[in-house]
């Protein structure tokens, strides 16, 4: 990649949505794992649910992708991570 490139990258709306869906679904993965553990069970329902529908609109994306869009991808999920470790906690904490 050259750095004239890198403009044109951040603000290409095709990574941004693949940024986005990425992040949604991780989010949603992570919010899972904590209601799980703590038995949380309509809530783990809810976004199990939302796991596998976000999924077959991400799989093709990724699948078809270069490496640019697996680290797109790879960096939704990284955020994902925290902004559901921190939602599943406040909604764990008003349960």
């Amino acid at each position: 990649m050259k750095i004239k490139e890198i403009p044109e990258l951040l603000l290409s709306k095709q990574k941004w949505i693949l940024f986005l869906t990425a992040m949604v679904q991780v989010t949603f993965v992570a919010m899972n794992v904590t209601f799980i553990s703590h038995a949380q069970i309509i809530p783990m329902l809810l976004t199990g649910f939302m796991i596998s529908l976000i999924w077959t609109i991400n799989v093709k994306r990724i699948a078809l992708g270069n490496w640019m869009d697996r680290i797109t991808y790879a960096n939704g999920a990284m955020v994902g991570t925290g902004l559901g470790y921190i939602i599943s906690h406040w909604i764990n904490s008003m349960l």
